[in-house]
């Protein structure tokens, strides 16, 4: 039940995000203005999403999990009447930042509770079940979008995320215990009558974790290939959607449903094979325990899927006309959103076991950095194309996500040497 509560939880980011992209153009029409204008709407919301999980992560260390979800959710419920109701372009992206800042909590809290709830040889699949629940939302995000602006509006979508909003406060309310450790609360090691006000926390601290060589290569090679995925969705109606000839929204909504499918499937996969590894490995060493082994779970993902993928759907989208480049490009986004995961899951796993204290800081800092790689790129993904053309963009993204899988390699190779260098508060098999 708890893991199920927090997976709707990490579900809204991307639900509220999936629902945008496919509706860029109808928005583009409604404020006169232009894509590439409005998708900078995506990159801001993603830099919203960066701070909020930082700061959310930050006070849930401190005050525990279940008070900080009351916190956040509604600050996502006043952001989304806030984008339902903007009338030009300087108003949508306000509301948008607020939209994204209230949701942003839900990967980082859901990840600190799957640590606080579950033993180090069961962890990746629960964050894989975790992975595959939350990334539901680009299965069904744009479509549901598409749909919005294509029967009645984009704005009744936004009016239904904060209706979300109120639902799960309400589920969190009834069904959710706190699940942070006693005693291990920042709060718990403050004195009652000194309990006064709310505790001040630097929201970017979090980020000192990245500091070590292990964190930070493992989320620069989970950015880069969390990139491929924005590289094909961010601009499909603009690519599959004008070279095919799909002008309904919904339609290039559902053109969005084969990757997120292919998250749903990759996830629990990724998770699960990366619990057989730490325990075929662990066996191995004579139960000895090193956590780079969940790792070598990331190959599948990192080496074929990922860069494969997205290189095939740019080469197909600028060569292969018709039915049988469609098909192409649909069965490439299943390859990569399942690509995607065989990366992001055991990677997530991996920092949560590293520093399994502060896992929903971890997670926040890695998500950080990872948006704010991305939202940097995403604003230059469209002006790409137009400049190089879809199929070099796509084998750009291709040959970084490559790189970023050697990242991982080297950290798989040289992670205790890494630790022993630059040693952040890492757990032990003893505290795991």
């Amino acid at each position: 039940m708890i893991l199920a509560i927090v997976s709707i939880g990490g579900l809204l980011p991307l639900f509220v995000s999936g629902t945008f992209i496919p509706s860029i153009p109808e928005i583009a029409r409604d404020m006169d203005s232009t894509g590439p204008v409005v998708s900078l709407a995506v990159s801001l919301s993603i830099l919203a999403t960066a701070f909020g999980s930082l700061m959310w992560s930050g006070y849930s260390t401190y005050y525990g999990r279940r008070v900080i979800y009351f916190a956040s959710l509604p600050i996502l419920v006043v952001g989304s009447v806030g984008v339902a109701a903007a009338r030009n372009l300087p108003q949508l992206l306000f509301w948008r930042f607020i939209q994204a800042f209230g949701c942003a909590g839900g990967f980082p809290l859901g990840s600190g509770v799957i640590g606080d709830i579950y033993k180090l040889e069961e962890r990746g699949t629960a964050m894989g079940i975790f992975f595959g629940a939350s990334l539901f939302g680009p299965a069904i995000a744009p479509l549901a979008g598409g749909i919005a602006a294509e029967y009645s509006s984009w704005r009744v979508m936004q009016l239904i995320l904060g209706l979300w909003g109120c639902l799960e406060w309400l589920l969190i309310w009834a069904l959710l215990p706190e699940t942070s450790h006693p005693g291990q609360r920042g709060i718990d090691k403050v004195p009652e009558d000194e309990r006064v006000g709310i505790k001040i926390i630097n929201p970017i601290a979090g980020l000192g974790l990245m500091r070590s060589p292990n964190l930070f290569f493992v989320s620069i090679a989970g950015s880069v290939a969390l990139l491929t995925d924005f590289v094909l969705l961010v601009p499909l109606a603009y690519t599959v959607g004008v070279r095919y000839n799909i002008t309904n929204s919904a339609l290039v909504g559902a053109c969005f449903i084969p990757n997120g499918v292919g998250n749903l499937t990759g996830a629990p996969l990724a998770g699960r094979l990366s619990d057989i590894v730490v325990r075929k490995w662990r066996k191995r060493r004579g139960g000895k325990w090193v956590p780079e082994d969940r790792l070598r779970a990331v190959w599948i993902g990192g080496v074929f899927l990922v860069p494969l993928s997205v290189a095939a759907a740019g080469l197909v989208t600028e060569y292969v006309d018709g039915t049988l480049g469609l098909v192409l490009i649909l069965i490439c986004l299943f390859t990569n959103g399942m690509g995607v995961d065989f990366v992001l899951s055991p990677s997530a796993a991996y920092g949560v076991d590293l520093i399994h204290s502060r896992s929903a800081e971890i997670i926040a800092a890695n998500s950080a950095l990872r948006s704010l790689v991305i939202a940097v790129a995403t604003a230059g993904i469209l002006p790409s194309i137009e400049h190089f053309g879809v199929a070099a963009t796509n084998i750009g993204a291709a040959v970084l996500a490559w790189l970023g899988y050697g990242l991982i390699h080297i950290t798989i190779q040289y992670g205790e040497q890494f630790r022993a260098w630059v040693d952040v508060g890492y757990s032990t098999v003893r505290d795991n």
